[in-house]
């Protein structure tokens, strides 16, 4: 995302989010079945398990809830199995969008990606046709004011790829997915909290918004995540509300 706007789109994103926080539970739990019946219940050898038990902690997901899906994935009780897929399409002003859902009805799923896209100005497109502009990474983003040396310090010193100042002042430190929690939790060892951090689809290059056009496309993204089998929802607009 271009340096002016940068900081901007994330704190509006964020606010969304926390908007929606009686959402994620549902979302973390769905998550936490299907990276322990991928990869195992051991979270020590399970990195996508790992991730999903601190979002669950994150967000305040009790640890016998925890517990008890992880078992359900793995087995040792009966639950939904669940599987992933993915929808591309294209947004407001050709924007780029990627919905990841998790879902036990697949038909339901498709039905209501593409009710919202055709509702709010999108269009439902093929698998591929917007995932290459798109990366795969782990990204941590620091506020405005934080120190820029030593989070680049410390950053590359852990194996980060990539460590980027907006205009804003706002740093962005980019990592392979594998890398992420060394980096992450080499920052936080050394003071340095992250307002975002996440294994994300970072897009690649950016179209600006404005005005109608803005808001227009907030609404679809809005109509995305509101949706219950959507996990994720990954654009390129900046959206200049």
């Amino acid at each position: 995302m271009a340096g002016h706007s940068k900081w901007a789109n994330i704190q509006h994103r964020k606010g969304r989010q926390d908007e929606r926080r009686g959402r994620i539970w549902t979302r973390v739990i769905r998550e936490i079945m299907v990276a322990a019946r991928q990869g195992g219940a051991d979270p020590g050898a399970n990195p996508r398990l790992r991730l999903a038990i601190d979002k669950a902690k994150a967000a305040n997901l009790p640890a016998d809830t925890i517990k008890r899906n992880i078992d359900k994935a793995t087995g040792a009780l009966e639950g939904v199995t669940y599987e992933e897929i993915r929808y591309e399409g294209y947004g407001i002003g050709g924007a780029a969008i990627i919905v990841d859902c998790l879902t036990d009805n697949r038909v339901r799923t498709v039905a209501e990606v593409r009710h919202a896209f055709s509702k709010y100005g999108g269009n439902l497109g093929s698998e591929g046709s917007v995932a290459f502009q798109f990366k795969h990474c782990g990204q941590l983003v620091f506020a405005p004011g934080t120190d820029e040396d030593k989070v680049m310090e410390v950053a590359i010193e852990a194996g980060a790829a990539d460590v980027i100042t907006g205009e804003d002042g706002s740093i962005e430190v980019l990592s392979a997915p594998a890398d992420f929690e060394a980096v992450k939790a080499a920052l936080e060892a050394a003071g340095l909290q992250p307002e975002v951090a996440g294994v994300t689809m970072r897009a690649e290059n950016t179209v600006e918004l404005a005005g109608e056009d803005a808001a227009r496309m907030q609404k679809l993204v809005d109509a995305l995540e509101d949706l219950d089998d959507v996990q994720d929802v990954y654009h390129n607009a900046e959206i200049d509300l």
